[in-house]
This record gives C-alpha cells, structure tokens and sequence, in this order.
C-alpha cells in the first residue's frame, strides 16, 4: 500500500512519538529541547518555536495516540480519530517548502505546534482508516518490547520495531532454542542406543 508521501512520514512520527515513553518509565521527550530535537528530526515545521505549553500539549496527544494503537479495529480508531479532528481548528491547503514537493497542510503556519501535530497526525489516521487499512497500526512482535510501529511493507508483515534490534534477537533466540532442543533429541536418541 503506497500511502501519499506526506501521510508515511506522519504516521512513522506518531508511532515515534508513543515510543518516546521507554519501557522503564522513562520519558525521552521530558525537556522542551528534547522534544524540539523530536520534531526537528522529523522535519516537522516551526520546531524551534516549541516551548513549555507545548511540551504538556505534546504528552497529552501522546496519550490519545496510545489509544489509537490500542483500539479495535476501525470504529474504534476512528472515533479517537474523529475527537482529534474535532479539536482542530482545520484550514487545509496545498503547500511545498524545503524538499517537500506539494502536499496538505491542515492548519494555520502560525497555530501551535501541537495543534497541527494533532492535526497532522489525525489527517494520516483517516488515509488508513479510508483505506482499510488499520492493522498496520502494530506492536512489536518481540516478547520483551512494547514498541509500537506503523507496517508500511507492501504486504502487511512487518512484526518487529526498528528499536533494540528486535527481530534479530527474536530470530537468534527461536534459532537457539532449535538447536537446543535437537541436541536434546540427539542426546535422548543416542542413550536409548
């Protein structure tokens, strides 16, 4: 599913964004520079402006978007995603600036930041929920990790987070255990000899 290029790119940050919060507790995105540094990593517009309001706006839209991972199927994704819609103020139009050939804007340059995250974010929700395509909103596969992802392979079978090296560790420990348990078989069939 190829999804418009300003949709992916939204998608993967919102998916960063509910991976911000570590499995110890932990919050990467405590300090306003951290979350300056966030947005400006995913070429989000208007960054350097972000401050203190924005930082608590930011985690509370976190929150929201963990619901969105968490619910069932597409009348529940879009009923979250329809209260995100009706909290911002929309004003679409067609822009480009930076490398970023035409695309969608949703809101004023000038609204706060996490108003058009939001809005951003919500807008990328409705490409996948149009599209039947909801269960691309996945947790990683990997028994030790919470992460979540955004499935963008052709056919829908990414499983694992691109964090702490996942499927890797998943694949070596399934690979381990055969081994394991053919020298067991081995050994059991060789003293029965």
């Amino acid at each position: 599913m190829d999804f418009a290029h300003d949709t992916e790119p939204s998608l993967v940050m919102a998916a960063a964004l509910l991976n911000t919060v570590r499995g110890d507790g932990g919050d990467a995105l405590a300090t306003v520079g951290a979350l300056r540094e966030f947005l400006r990593t995913h070429e989000f517009t208007g960054w350097s402006s972000t401050g203190a309001d924005d930082l608590v706006a930011i985690h509370d839209l976190r929150d929201r978007l963990a619901e969105v991972w968490s619910a069932r199927g597409a009348d529940g994704v879009a009923a979250i995603v329809n209260s995100l819609l009706a909290e911002s103020p929309q004003q679409p139009r067609l822009t480009r600036h930076g490398k970023w050939d035409w695309h969608l804007h949703f809101t004023s340059d000038d609204a706060p930041i996490p108003v058009r995250v939001r809005a951003e974010t919500a807008m990328a929700l409705v490409d996948l929920v149009r599209s039947g395509n909801t269960d691309r909103l996945k947790t990683c596969a990997a028994a030790d990790c919470d992460r979540v992802l955004v499935d963008l392979s052709r056919n829908k079978s990414r499983r694992f987070c691109s964090e702490g090296n996942c499927a890797n560790r998943t694949h070596v420990a399934a690979y381990r255990e055969r081994r394991s348990h053919a020298e067991r078989e081995h050994q059991s069939n060789s003293g029965t000899d």
